[in-house]
């Protein structure tokens, strides 16, 4: 997991224990625009590596402050992970089946969408206000607040209707029978998303089911019937096969990948989107490439995870900080140097 998430980073192992560490921590605050850091609220004020602190050493420091449940509020010093965001977001209660009751998401989609990705917007948002203001500030990031978007069609519809459906019964959430799931001949499924009334007249007429029509946006019962009928139809072919015959109408039907098919699949290779990289210490990696490909500055992954302080020793000199100094810093437990440099260094 350490690999996955830290590609692209450099590590430098500082003891904010000691008031040199802090000091070191202030030193690269100087030559920062951003500091992103993930402690409950308060913590970091009690280290003394605050916003507050930092805003002295300068001015227009930004930082971004991203947490579970936010800064205030009375969930905020409470622990979490994603199951118990996306619980509180109403997330976890529309996802799954009347029969197996709520399903936790294969993703985390708290930590990614709700953590990750929104922590970039915040700092780009930052950014741009201190682009246009010329001061920095404190961005307050919590994930339930911002995985609430994720759901918003379903509050919506029970705003307007007062219905509440049960897991598996909302229109994009298993009610629908063009929207959903099916398995083959093969054990494989196949993934059917057909919301337009165009794509759903190309699937009737590719299975010669003209009868069905009428019928794409049942529910309740006849929805449950349809289903059946589809589920025994697409029994009838291997995944592939399925795929093959629906390319040329022009149907929302894709293969559902397991992810160990997705380094093979042909677009995702040809979107750069499966990489391999060499790790110092394990060997070679895949993972993602960058999702977004820019026309003028393309980008391109950048170095493998680091080992735990494994920049700390160029940070310092980067930082004008002599040999003899890096050297103290080490012996008085205010840095961490992996073994390879300590070695370099007697």
């Amino acid at each position: 997991g350490f690999l996955a998430v830290n590609r692209s980073k450099r590590s430098f192992a500082v003891n904010f224990g000691t008031k040199k560490g802090v000091n070191l921590f202030f030193s690269l605050v100087k030559t920062a625009d951003i500091v992103v850091e993930q402690f409950r609220p308060g913590v970091i004020d009690k280290m003394g590596i605050g916003y507050e602190n930092a805003r002295k050493i300068k001015k227009d420091i930004i930082y971004v402050s991203v947490t579970g449940y936010g800064q205030n509020g009375p969930y905020a010093m409470q622990a979490g992970h994603d199951i118990n965001y996306i619980g509180y977001s109403g997330i976890l209660s529309s996802t799954g089946k009347k029969e197996t009751g709520h399903v936790i998401p294969g993703a985390q989609i708290a930590d990614v969408a709700g953590g990750a990705y929104m922590t970039i917007i915040a700092c780009l948002s930052a950014l741009w206000a201190k682009e246009k203001t010329r001061r920095g500030q404190q961005v307050d990031v919590s994930m339930l607040d911002a995985i609430l978007p994720l759901i918003t069609l379903q509050m919506a519809h029970y705003q307007a209707t007062g219905i509440l459906p049960e897991p598996g019964q909302a229109a994009l959430s298993g009610g629908l029978a063009c929207y959903g799931t099916y398995r083959c001949a093969d054990g494989k499924y196949i993934a059917l998303g057909i919301l337009e009334e165009k794509f759903w007249k190309n699937f009737c007429k590719m299975l010669d089911r003209r009868e069905w029509e009428g019928k794409q946006f049942v529910l309740g019962e006849e929805a449950d019937k349809l289903r059946q009928e589809i589920v025994s139809l697409f029994l009838t072919k291997n995944r592939e096969e399925w795929i093959a015959f629906s390319r040329n109408y022009d149907v929302c039907l894709t293969p559902v990948l397991g992810i160990d098919e997705l380094e093979k699949d042909l677009h995702l290779r040809a979107r750069d989107m499966i990489i391999e990289q060499k790790h110092p210490v394990c060997g070679k990696i895949k993972g993602f490439g960058v999702p977004l490909k820019f026309s003028g500055t393309p980008a391109t992954p950048g170095m493998p995870a680091p080992s735990l302080g494994s920049d700390t020793q160029a940070i310092l000199k980067e930082l004008g900080y002599s040999k003899s100094d890096i050297k103290i810093f080490q012996e008085e437990g205010v840095i961490l140097l992996p073994e390879k440099s300590k070695k370099s260094k007697s």
